[in-house]
Order: C-alpha cells, then structure tokens, then sequence
C-alpha cells in the first residue's frame, strides 16, 4: 500500500466544505429540469467548462448560478445527500457543512425550507452511512450588516439544528469589522464562530477575525503567514485554520501546489486541518486534498 492508497483508506473529519459548493453538474440539470428553471449553461459540459474559472469571484458567479436551482425542500436534501455518498466513497467519517441561507432566502425560498432538507440529510447520513455531521451558518460578506442580523433572527428558532455561524463570499473589502456587532449578537444566543479570513484577504483580516469577532477557528487563514505576530499568537492560542489547498491552488492563491504553505504552517507549530472546500469543482475532493502534499 503506498502513501496515497493509506490516506484514502484512512477514517477523515471535514471542517471546511460550503453545501452549495457540492453541486455536481448532473444533479444540477437535473434539479433545473425539475422546478423548471432556466439556468446560463445549455448543457453539463457547458458547466464543466464554466468551471476553469481564475479567481474567487468568477467562481462566486457560478457558484450562486447554480444555487438558484434550489428552491424546496427535497432539492436541499438531494444536495446534501450526495454529497454524504461521496463522503463515504472518500472514507469521511465527520463532517461540519457550510450553508448560506442568504443565498436562498434573498431568492424567496423559506429559511426553514433550507434546514429542513440539510437537516433530514444529515440525518439519513449518520442512520445508514455512519456519518456525523454539524451545520454551521454563514453570512454573505458582501451583504450588509443589516441583511446579516436579519439572517440571525432567521436562525434563532433552529439554534439546536446549527452548531456555529462563519462568514463567507467576498472577502477583498469586507472585512470582519464590518459584522463586529452581529457575531457579538450571535455569541450572545450561544453559536459558536467561524470566519473565512486571510484566504485573499490580508492577514489584518486575521486578525479582526480573532480580536473582533471572537472566533473559534479559522477558515483558511494562509496569509497569516505574512505577519509574524499574527503566526506567533496563532501558535500560541492553538487557533484552528481549515486550509483548502487545492481551492487555493483554482482560485489562484498560489499557482503552483509546489508554493503552498501548508507544509510551512505545519513545520512552525500551527494547528493546520486539510478540507475539500467546495468539491463538486474539478480535483478538489477531500482525498484529492492530500495527494499533493505526499
């Protein structure tokens, strides 16, 4: 058995994967097809095509395209259902899943429509394939303020179904500070804190995240490498980062997997998990994840 043989056979937790980012083209057209809705690709090879995309918001463009196919209840559990499957295939035992009401709810679809589906998925996936899982809320960074505490107040009566809120979508000039007092709010109802910070961002969006928003963990948080005060706190405080190397690499973080700094953030101390980030896109599947780094 070589390396990567091991790590496919090997039991894996995925912290850092956005549901809306599992859409496979093929269950997308087929979604489309069912609610009878018009999507900007005439075929699955249109949207696997669509997917060489250079950076994060040309991918953002596609990722919300395809998210409007998703209007009821059962459409959100096939999402997440197969995205389970592949879980399995992939030997990912525990899983904590991204969601973006925003997304769905700016559309006219029911915050209760999304978490009912999710959650009955997340059901079936620790009922019959022995897969754990958790939800975790996240805000639109280039929404307002204002959009983001109405999500919360959305949230509030399925506090029991989501374990944290996170912040995500575009991070250049949105950065923590802008949603200080809504993460405040939502310490106060008892969720947990995330934020995607330091991915194209720069690392003072780092450190807002920790000293502003009070986070739990960090999502991506390679730029942090940038400032050595911040690696040193990072360090010193076990702060988590859920890097996502190979959406690095598409998105154009790094050109190469050869500059990654994954292996750098391990050598000096930091607490580095390796995640998939959105896997229906092309090579980024969470065994995929590691092959690289081997």
């Amino acid at each position: 058995m070589n390396a990567i043989e091991l790590i496919q056979a090997l039991p894996k937790a995925e912290l850092h994967v956005h549901i809306e980012g599992t859409f496979e083209p093929e269950l997308m057209f087929a979604i489309a097809q069912r609610n009878q809705i018009q999507i900007p690709y005439q075929s699955v090879e249109e949207v696997k095509q669509a997917y060489n995309f250079h950076n994060l918001q040309s991918f953002l463009d596609i990722y919300y395209a395809g998210a409007n196919v998703l209007v009821h209840e059962q459409d959100f559990y096939d999402l997440a259902w197969a995205y389970f499957e592949k879980c399995a295939e992939d030997k990912v035992v525990h899983t904590e899943m991204f969601f973006d009401p925003q997304t769905h709810t700016e559309r006219g679809v029911e915050f209760a429509t999304v978490i009912a589906g999710l959650k009955r998925a997340c059901q079936d996936a620790q009922q019959k394939l022995g897969i754990s899982s958790q939800l975790i809320m996240c805000f639109l960074r280039h929404l307002s303020e204002e959009k983001a505490f109405e999500t919360l107040e959305q949230a509030l009566p399925f506090k029991d179904e989501i374990i944290a809120v996170g912040l995500d979508s575009s991070e250049v000039g949105h950065p923590p500070a802008k949603f200080e007092r809504v993460f405040a709010k939502a310490r106060e109802a008892g969720f947990l804190i995330v934020a995607h910070a330091g991915e194209e961002g720069p690392p003072e969006y780092v450190w807002e995240a920790l000293d502003l928003l009070k986070v739990n963990r960090i999502d991506h948080g390679v730029r942090s490498e940038e400032d050595k005060q911040l690696m040193a706190r990072l360090i010193a405080e076990k702060m988590p980062l859920t890097v996502c190397p190979l959406s690095n690499l598409k998105l154009c973080v790094v050109n190469d997997m050869k500059e990654h700094n994954i292996r750098r953030l391990l050598q000096q101390g930091v607490h580095v998990t390796v995640n998939s980030d959105d896997p229906s896109y092309p090579n980024s599947r969470k065994t995929s994840g590691f092959s690289p780094r081997i």
